[in-house]
């Protein structure tokens, strides 16, 4: 697959993710998991409680929010880039998903109403390749959170793919996620995850969880 230059000024992010979902099902991208194990421990780890106000990132494709609902959370929110994903991820829950805020948005440009308990993402921080997008992450990421409240993020690891879905990635360390995000959020639990694609193909992941800390 031949890679798209992400910061060239013809690159459409949304138009990107729309068509990808256009084409594959939320079971055939490369990220999917049946069961998200390592997203559930770290969230059980952080201690929040069923009613507390959690937002996932690029979750349109993922299967975390029917895990979180059938363990009782309330107060979930799920936003992603593409409408298709949405659209796939409500049709999978059928009559739950009513209760669930659905957002669609890029996170670049997102500007949350209130703020959140816990931040979720799995596999978008990677693709933002340019260092303003980078920085327009971290500040919404900054203003969403609560001091005490949680972001864990997971992407490919420094072994892991340097391109996915015909886009080049960013791999990272904890070290490096750590000093992307700076002083705002500290680093209190990190972990790995060799993950198998739909095609039987290893993408490395690393998990970080961080506390919002006040500056």
């Amino acid at each position: 697959m031949i890679s798209k230059n992400t910061d060239s000024p013809d690159f459409n992010r949304k138009d990107h993710w729309e068509h990808v979902y256009s084409e594959k099902k939320s079971t055939e991208v490369s990220w999917y998991q049946q069961h998200p194990q390592h997203s559930l421990d770290l969230i059980k780890a952080t201690g929040v409680d069923v009613s507390a106000r959690i937002i996932d990132i690029g979750g349109g494709a993922s299967t975390l929010v029917d895990f979180m609902l059938d363990a009782g959370y309330k107060n979930l929110s799920v936003l992603d880039i593409s409408q298709g994903a949405i659209e796939q991820a409500k049709s999978r829950l059928g009559a739950r998903a009513d209760k669930v805020a659905w957002l669609e948005h890029d996170i670049t440009a997102f500007s949350p109403d209130e703020p959140y308990d816990l931040w979720h993402d799995r596999a978008v921080f990677h693709f933002l390749t340019d260092k303003i997008d980078r920085s327009s992450y971290v500040h919404t990421m900054s203003r969403a959170l609560k001091p005490g409240a949680h972001a864990i993020i997971a992407t490919f690891d420094l072994n892991g793919p340097e391109k996915c879905s015909g886009l080049d990635v960013v791999r990272y360390s904890p070290e490096t996620m750590s000093a992307v995000l700076g002083d705002n959020f500290r680093l209190v639990e990190t972990s790995t995850d060799e993950h198998v694609t739909p095609r039987a193909s290893t993408q490395n992941f690393v998990y970080c969880r961080f506390i919002r800390v006040v500056q």
